[in-house]
């Protein structure tokens, strides 16, 4: 079942945008949780986009901002 999850979600690159250089799957999984990793060869920093989930977190966080501004 946790397989079925990984493959619905956006995919994590194989390897790093800027030189190529091959990520293991450990580093995968921590991009994959962390949505953030840097290249140990060229100390690229790769950022995955967060992007809310569904419509009710769209809904928090627009309350949550107009709660701020008051």
């Amino acid at each position: 079942m946790a397989d079925k999850d990984i493959k619905e979600d956006e995919s994590v690159p194989d390897a790093c945008p800027h030189c190529g250089n091959k990520l293991s799957s450990w580093q995968q999984v921590l991009l994959k949780v962390d949505r953030a990793l840097v290249c140990k060869n060229c100390w690229y920093r790769i950022l995955l986009d967060v992007r809310p989930k569904d419509d009710n977190e769209k809904k928090d966080l627009k309350t949550n901002s107009k709660d701020e501004v008051k």
